[in-house]
């Protein structure tokens, strides 16, 4: 099965315009950011929209899918849904593939069901006779950093109705916290190696690439307006172990800054924009896509 899917390296480009791409909750939602300054994105919130995408099956996006998805809902639900049962999934699973052989869980309606688990894998399946199939997924997706620091902006939000009664009416003070201009840099990996464990299959990896580019887009919010996806860097390796480094791919994608890289930035056009991979690399991969011009 994992024969089907080819190793590859992501680099999604991400530009914030005064938006807030991923709250804090241990900073009172004020956008993530590290103690030197660099604004931070996880792989949970980026992971997070790509799955609230795909579990409406009812929206314009999932109905614009090509046939062979829009056909097979069944095959394309999200485990990771909000508000999960845990329970009520391991129930599921000891009825269905307890004590199955691998052979059979490939197969089970558990693996057949649930999209995030086959491309993502789960922690549902780490505990007693489940042990050792699905634990790390054959796509990773790491922490997004911006190339600079970033300024973030704290204004209060105002309302007609008081938002605490005899205190602060028609406020919530300091509410509204956005990073005023980032450019982040989120690197991802598709691992192959792991398909036959989690039944990953090529169709799988094929739809998270009609996903990535609309994961901001079809996901805004009144703290999130305006996040962009300049580029989606997919780029296919010459064989399923790896035929180039990583980083080297990284480097040669990653937009320099100009001037003072240490002083936040306010614009696209502060950057040198990277839009191919240089020479000397393109023999060592199969093929280069970016994902925001298919």
């Amino acid at each position: 099965m994992n024969s089907e899917i080819n190793r590859a390296t992501g680099l999604l480009v991400i530009e914030v315009v005064n938006s807030n791409a991923n709250g804090d909750p241990d900073r009172e939602s004020d956008p993530r950011q590290r103690p030197n300054g660099i604004g931070e994105i996880s792989p949970v919130s980026f992971k997070r929209k790509l799955r609230d995408l795909l579990e409406d099956h009812d929206s314009a996006f999932y109905k614009s899918l090509p046939e062979v998805y829009v056909k097979d809902t069944d095959h394309y639900n999200i485990l990771e849904s909000r508000g999960r049962d845990r329970k009520s999934i391991q129930g599921e699973m000891s009825n269905d593939i307890k004590n199955f052989d691998q052979t059979k869980f490939l197969t089970s309606t558990f693996v057949q069901k649930y999209w995030d688990a086959r491309v993502f894998g789960n922690t549902f399946l780490e505990e007693g006779a489940n042990k050792g199939f699905i634990k790390t997924g054959v796509v990773q997706f790491g922490v997004g950093a911006s190339i600079s620091p970033v300024n973030i902006i704290r204004h209060t939000n105002t309302n007609k109705a008081g938002v605490q009664e005899g205190k602060n009416a028609g406020m919530a003070p300091l509410a509204f916290r956005i990073v005023e201009h980032g450019v982040y840099c989120m690197p991802f990996f598709v691992n192959p190696n792991f398909a036959g464990k989690t039944g990953c299959t090529d169709k799988d990896i094929d739809l998270l690439k009609l996903l990535i580019p609309k994961a901001y887009d079809l996901n805004r919010s009144a703290i999130r307006t305006d996040v962009r996806i300049r580029h989606a860097w997919y780029i296919e390796h010459l064989n399923a172990l790896g035929s180039c480094p990583d980083f080297m791919l990284f480097e040669a994608l990653t937009p320099k800054r100009f001037g003072d890289a240490t002083v936040a930035s306010t614009t696209w056009a502060d950057y040198e924009d990277k839009t191919a991979l240089p020479k000397e690399l393109i023999g060592k991969v199969s093929s280069v896509t970016d994902l925001m011009l298919k």
